[in-house]
């Protein structure tokens, strides 16, 4: 007999915005494969984690800690007796709304966000797979997904965790922070911190930003000093506490670690003066595709001619993606701050620098013989 009996109904948290006729994937599984197959997930693996647009092979990126999330919440949910399936699919789609660039990103898009509810990850990536992907129709998940997605923010520091007693009105959530109404919702909240803690460390170690001595003893005397034992010795921990307690959390010690691990990392790695250079170019980058994008929004909002008249092929671009999602931009008053900043958060490390370039420098001069 399952140990955690999450508040709502099983029959509740299958249900889709849509009604849709099941198939032998079972509900779970297929959002997994509706996620897997999108195009924002696909874009993942040229978003940043940590690393600006990383060069190195080994440097996790956006969709590696996604599927880092997700085998860890499968440990931890089989442990607990858990629906396993329901974890991997909120952790595969957790972070499908971040920004390029990682946090510094997401923190650019909020401030320029602000007169149309700001700009959380969390947020944007239930926004995304309800109404942006499939060209505006959306991938019609279920409400424990989208529940579990909106509601992951791994930043927050919860020690324990039981899942929110009622039906929240998803819809209507904007900012971060909100609880998950499932223990998996809980569950991958914890393991998005357990994944990033560990590999931040060996991604710094391996940019030459920190050397593994630079870490405390104590706390590589207690979690070891690679990623995989640091991993083990959270995942041991979550297990045992709450099976323990009913609950989904950490011991005592193991979260003093936690938060002792999380400011080595903000004061050695998040906040090391290259990445701060970096910080500084990139927000500049947002900027400036946020200011030049929102002039031609703003002017030819849905006359889709006319994006398609103007001669830079990033106006084209983005006149393209708004005519694609025309269902998503007409559920709402047209807000051309809100487009500018769907389409900026859409694209990829890669994709942004080129853009900038694109808008920024001078055209080759071409010569007539």
């Amino acid at each position: 007999m399952q140990s955690f009996q999450n508040p709502l109904s099983s029959d509740f948290y299958k249900t889709r915005i849509s009604s849709r006729k099941e198939d032998m994937r079972g509900p779970y599984f297929r959002d997994q494969t509706a996620i897997i197959h999108s195009m924002a997930f696909r874009r993942l693996k040229k978003k940043t984690q940590v690393f600006f647009s990383p060069q190195n092979d080994h440097v996790c990126t956006r969709i590696e800690h996604s599927l880092h999330v997700s085998t860890i919440a499968s440990v931890i949910c089989k442990a607990l007796g858990l629906d396993t399936e329901m974890a991997q699919a909120i952790a595969l789609g957790h972070d499908i709304g971040h920004a390029p660039f990682g946090h510094a990103g997401e923190k650019k898009l909020n401030e320029l966000a602000s007169d149309c509810g700001g700009f959380f990850h969390e947020v944007q990536s239930l926004r995304v797979l309800d109404r942006i992907e499939n060209d505006g129709k959306g991938l019609d998940l279920t409400y424990a997904v989208r529940d579990g997605i909106i509601s992951h923010c791994g930043e927050e520091d919860d020690r324990s965790l039981k899942p929110y007693q009622s039906v929240k009105n998803l819809d209507t959530i904007r900012e971060k922070g909100s609880i998950p109404t499932t223990y998996e919702g809980c569950v991958v909240r914890f393991s998005d911190k357990i994944a990033y803690l560990g590999r931040d460390i060996e991604d710094s170690i391996t940019a030459g930003i920190i050397r593994i001595e630079d870490v405390p003893q104590s706390i590589r005397d207690a979690l070891g000093s690679k990623n995989g034992e640091i991993i083990d010795a959270f995942v041991n921990d979550l297990v045992e506490w709450s099976e323990r307690n009913r609950l989904i959390g950490f011991s005592d010690q193991k979260f003093d670690l936690i938060r002792k691990l999380k400011d080595f990392n903000y004061q050695k790695i998040y906040k090391h003066e290259r990445l701060g250079n970096y910080i500084e170019y990139v927000e500049r980058i947002i900027e400036r595709l946020f200011e030049y994008l929102l002039h031609y929004v703003s002017e030819f909002q849905m006359d889709f001619d006319l994006y398609k008249h103007v001669p830079e092929k990033l106006v084209k671009r983005i006149g393209d993606y708004i005519e694609r999602r025309q269902s998503a931009y007409t559920l709402e008053p047209f807000n051309a701050t809100r487009v500018v900043v769907d389409y900026i958060a859409g694209m990829t490390d890669d994709y942004a620098l080129k853009t900038f370039e694109e808008i920024t420098l001078p055209k080759p001069i071409e010569f007539v013989r």
